[in-house]
């Protein structure tokens, strides 16, 4: 018998769907083993200039998206006493800059929120990880030949 994967779309700025796609994963698959939160919302720009609805946006993508997402899947790994929770976050999670305010406290809210989750889950033999890289580079570009310089590995 082939395997044949169903795609499932789901657009994690839209919190009143989350919970019915988490049902239609739950009822196509049967459980998920590792849900890793990796969808991000980015914004620039001085405290007075962005909007609240904006704001808004940006920590339902950041924060209410992953947060609902994995309150949804939750019951099946608790019940199964397994299952692995991953939050890619940012290191402005951590620590915030200038002209990043919306972003960073989204960030910042995932991560206390993850880090809660994690204590409570550690009787259920549930791991919860948070990876905060540091500054990246979010769309794709080629150093020159050889221009160590230039390199994202840099």
């Amino acid at each position: 018998q082939t395997y044949a994967p169903k795609l499932i779309l789901l657009d994690i700025t839209d919190i009143s769907c989350i919970r019915d796609v988490a049902k239609e994963i739950l009822n196509c698959y049967g459980c998920v083993d590792i849900l890793i939160n990796n969808a991000s919302m980015k914004v620039k720009g001085a405290v007075q200039s962005i909007s609240l609805e904006l704001d808004k946006k940006i920590m339902d993508a950041n924060y209410f998206g992953p947060i609902t997402l994995t309150k949804a899947i939750l019951p099946n790994m608790i019940s199964r006493r397994t299952g692995q929770i991953v939050l890619i976050n940012s290191i402005q999670g951590k620590i915030g800059i200038p002209f990043r305010a919306a972003y960073a406290a989204s960030k910042h809210a995932a991560v206390g929120f993850f880090d809660c989750l994690r204590a409570e889950m550690e009787e259920f033999d549930i791991s919860v990880s948070t990876v905060s890289p540091t500054f990246i580079c979010s769309y794709h570009r080629q150093p020159a030949p050889g221009n160590w310089e230039a390199s994202m590995w840099k």
